[in-house]
């Protein structure tokens, strides 16, 4: 799309302070929350115009008659051209795009009548018949600098206005969690602190829009807030979101204080609330510690929200995404009963939602789990279905963390491609560095391939990006198992006891235990551990531990100590 003003430079020597301040509110009030709603992304500014990319021609238009018809209808003196084209571009180092396809669009751009969209054919072809507009054949134009003449539509003005009632209406929820971050309030008194409490919300959106899972309105939208005192439930309704995050922010003495709030918008339920204090000295690394500490406290608080929003449905209302939570809910557990129940739901999930990369994801981890503690009847099949769904998972979507650190996990504890197992491991946790499920697999990725001083770093990373995680006992033993490789036997014991008081039904502190202990010769409590071992797995021996999985490679150590605490061969 390309859009400017009618007649801006005559506007501005006539009055150029109103002309000024009136497009400053047009894009503040309507411009920017169209395009957040239709989800386009603004390319670059020209001054009185703009060139901004969609998804698709169906997204453009609705986001172009949204804009004139509300323009039209409004008292603003000013009026827009806009023209739309369908093409090839090419992205240039920058970010910004080039070739005829943004060409074409600012030429038509430049023909359009005042107020008024014209488009080129392709985009005619996609979009008509597909909305509630009539259009006029302008015929062949010849555009400057465009070699060949292109076929023109212009929008037919006073046809779209119940087009436009449906759009204006509030938007419906997504399936998945959705979150809109207002601006923070400046409590300081001081004007010029301003930029630091904008930047604080600009730097939490990116974070938390870094999770896949989670449906994050963009700042355009959520800063038409800004300064007006705000209803939580009329928030939650015309931004179309499931949870809004409310946040303030004090200076003082060269302190910083920072108060936020994650509030359920249909009932203004708070969900979570903290403070957060902070010497104001670099102020980009505290912008970026104080980021990690509110993302790392609400990305587990809107998931438990989720959970708990789950429970309360009735079985006939559950979409893929409420299947793949309670999916999520028996994973965990990880016994020989819950795990064959995530993998049914999961996979009901995946029949309503084939493209479900993150529900893919869980089934292979899930198979991969069933491996690893011999609950597997048949393991030779669940390590080829493992590996597929994983395959799968990818080929939907190879650019989430989350699933690129399940696979990278899967394919370290069954598979053995070192080199590639790292570099996914090591994507992850570039494309989303406050993922702690991607940390925490980097951990186990790293300790299979013989580097346990990198997998303590992960995982304590994957610790302080949730630090009350009920899962945090994976991360201990992780931990545990690289210390023994180490020869840090103390620090091992430390983490298998604090592992261990977390979840006392997961059989791997024991492990991790039995092999401390017996290394430094405290006998007694090496076999009570290598007892706790047999009582979760009264099968286990030293041998099928060995064959089941690749994490005893590179565990020289943690075998030795096996041998010496008296576990079976």
């Amino acid at each position: 799309m390309a859009a400017d003003v009618v007649g801006y430079s005559a506007l501005m020597q006539r009055a150029e302070e109103a002309t000024y301040a009136e497009f400053e509110r047009l894009k503040r009030e309507l411009i920017e929350p169209s395009l957040s709603r239709h989800e386009g992304r603004l390319i670059k500014t020209t001054g009185d115009g703009a060139l901004i990319e969609f998804a698709s021609p169906l997204a453009a238009m609705r986001c172009a008659v949204e804009i004139q018809d509300d323009l039209a209808s409004g008292s603003s003196p000013l009026r827009l051209r806009v023209g739309l084209n369908l093409g090839d571009v090419i992205v240039g180092q920058d970010g910004e795009l080039y070739g005829d396809g943004i060409n074409i669009a600012v030429r038509l751009e430049g023909v359009a009548d005042p107020g008024g969209v014209l488009i080129s054919e392709k985009v005619y072809s996609e979009v008509e018949g597909k909305l509630d507009v009539r259009f006029e054949d302008r015929g062949e134009q010849q555009l400057k600098n465009i070699s060949k003449p292109i076929r023109a539509y212009a929008v037919l003005a006073g046809t779209y206005s119940a087009l436009t009632e449906r759009l204006s209406a509030a938007p419906p929820l997504p399936d998945k969690p959705s979150i809109a971050v207002l601006p923070f309030e400046n409590m300081s008194g001081d004007t010029e602190q301003e930029y630091f409490a904008d930047g604080m919300v600009e730097e939490i959106t990116t974070a938390l829009s870094r999770f896949k899972w989670l449906f994050v309105i963009a700042r355009n939208s959520s800063f038409t807030f800004k300064g007006k005192a705000v209803d939580i439930k009329e928030v939650g309704r015309r931004l179309g979101v499931r949870y809004v995050l409310q946040g303030a922010v004090r200076t003082a003495s060269g302190k910083v204080r920072i108060t936020g709030q994650l509030i359920e918008a249909a009932t203004g339920a708070h969900i979570w609330a903290d403070k957060f204090e902070r010497d104001m000295t670099d102020i980009f690394a505290l912008q970026d510690e104080v980021t990690l500490a509110v993302v790392s406290a609400i990305q587990p608080n809107l998931f438990q929200a989720e959970i708990a929003l789950t429970k309360r449905r009735r079985p006939e209302d559950f979409t893929a995404y409420d299947l793949y939570l309670r999916a999520i809910q028996q994973a965990v557990r990880s016994t020989r009963e819950s795990l064959p129940e995530a993998l049914r739901l999961v996979q009901r999930a995946l029949k309503l939602d084939p493209g479900f990369a993150a529900a893919a994801a869980l089934a292979g981890s899930c198979h991969m789990e069933n491996v690893v503690r011999s609950y597997a009847i048949d393991p030779q099949f669940e390590r080829k279905e493992a590996a597929r769904l994983m395959r799968l998972a990818l080929s939907l979507d190879h650019q989430d963390p989350d699933t690129l650190a399940a696979a990278a996990s899967v394919s370290a504890l069954l598979v053995g491609d070192r080199e590639s197992e790292i570099e996914m491991a090591d994507r992850a946790v570039a494309l989303n560095p406050n993922s702690s499920l991607a940390w925490g697999c980097r951990g186990w990725v790293y300790k299979v391939a013989g580097q346990p001083e990198e997998a303590i770093r992960s995982f304590e990373r994957a610790m302080r990006m949730s630090p009350v995680d009920p899962q945090q006992f994976t991360a201990l033993t992780g931990m545990g198992f690289a210390f023994i490789e180490l020869r840090r036997f103390d620090e091992a014991i430390v983490a298998g006891k604090k592992a261990l008081r977390q979840n006392s039904s997961y059989p791997g502190p024991y492990r991790c235990l039995a092999s401390a202990f017996a290394h430094l010769g405290r006998d007694a409590e090496a076999r009570e551990a290598a007892a706790g071992v047999l009582d979760l797995d009264p099968a286990f021996t030293i041998s099928a531990w060995i064959a089941r999985s690749r994490i005893s490679i590179n565990a020289k150590l943690m075998i030795e100590g096996f041998r010496k605490a008296g576990l079976p061969e």
